[in-house]
């Protein structure tokens, strides 16, 4: 599986997002305002940037986040929609790189870059599935409470 054989530099797509209150910094931590949170911009950026590769790739691959650089520009307040885009910078084998941008209708939000890897969807759930199972989790997603034995 070769990326870079399977899209080319120079595409791009987008999306777009309602600023609820469960996207907020306040609903996430008392005292601050009602504005889009950081991780939140950051995973509409991720997002952006799978939709351009997800179309591309077949049956039993993915691509995952590897790397973000992403500068948070302005507040964008509950209601407002934010939108991401994500371009496609250059592609090797296995990383496709993206210059990702987000508007909120008024301003630029956000910008940076970002890396996704590929990868095979098979041989990646076998690796997390044994490091739950390493790690002691009952089941994927969670660990043990503390103090309980197995």
């Amino acid at each position: 599986m070769d990326l870079s054989a399977l899209v080319s530099p120079g595409a791009a797509a987008s999306r777009s997002l309602v600023v609820t209150e469960e996207l907020t910094v306040a609903h996430w931590v008392d005292g601050m305002p009602p504005v889009f949170g950081t991780p939140f911009l950051v995973y509409l950026m991720e997002v952006a940037a799978a939709d351009v590769l997800k179309p591309r790739l077949p049956e039993g691959w993915a691509t995952v986040g590897a790397q973000v650089n992403v500068t948070h520009l302005a507040a964008t307040p509950l209601g407002m929609t934010v939108t991401a885009t994500a371009r496609l910078v250059s592609a090797t084998a296995r990383t496709a790189t993206f210059e990702v941008f987000a508007h909120d209708g008024t301003e630029k939000v956000g910008e940076g870059t970002h890396v996704r890897g590929l990868v095979n969807l098979a041989r990646f759930e076998s690796r997390w599935k044994a490091k739950a199972a390493a790690a002691g989790a009952t089941r994927p997603g969670t660990l043990p409470s503390p103090g309980a034995h197995a």
